[in-house]
């Protein structure tokens, strides 16, 4: 498994930054006339931020999540006060490195699960290290 060094980031709160928002939305269908567009401002910590506290940003290195959306450079919004459960992708501390994945919650054995045919499962086992630090809430792209 390869070492990688994850930098997370906390929510900076006291710099509540407002954007614009089109409170109708933008249609992907057929284009909505230009009077039907409102303005509203929002901060995207307050959309995406449940527990402050709790809360920490992450940018994805490397392509084990493809399948799942998650591409090399994305922001990753981890929640660390949501229980990690079956099917969740959570950030986990495995044998001394961090990676992100799918969990695979079996009766006797937990599964960290890429989303990319050319990476292969990890079975953890009792002899390794697990720590489920965070579960993934959002991810932000570049396009």
């Amino acid at each position: 498994m390869q070492n990688k060094k994850l930098i997370f980031f906390h929510p900076n709160q006291d710099a509540k930054k407002q954007m614009h928002l089109a409170q109708g939305g933008v249609s992907a269908g057929f284009p909505s006339p230009a009077d039907d567009f409102k303005e509203l401002r929002i901060s995207i910590d307050q959309e995406v931020v449940r527990n402050e506290e709790a809360t920490f940003y992450a940018r994805v290195s490397g392509e084990s999540m493809q399948g799942a959306g998650l591409d090399h450079g994305d922001l990753l919004v981890i929640d660390r006060s949501i229980e990690p459960k079956d099917n969740k992708i959570a950030v986990c501390f495995i044998d001394g490195s961090f990676t992100v994945k799918r969990l695979k919650v079996e009766v006797d054995c937990v599964y960290l699960m890429p989303e990319n045919k050319n990476y292969e499962p990890i079975k953890v086992s009792e002899d390794q290290e697990l720590l489920i630090w965070g579960i993934v809430t959002y991810v932000v792209k570049k396009v």
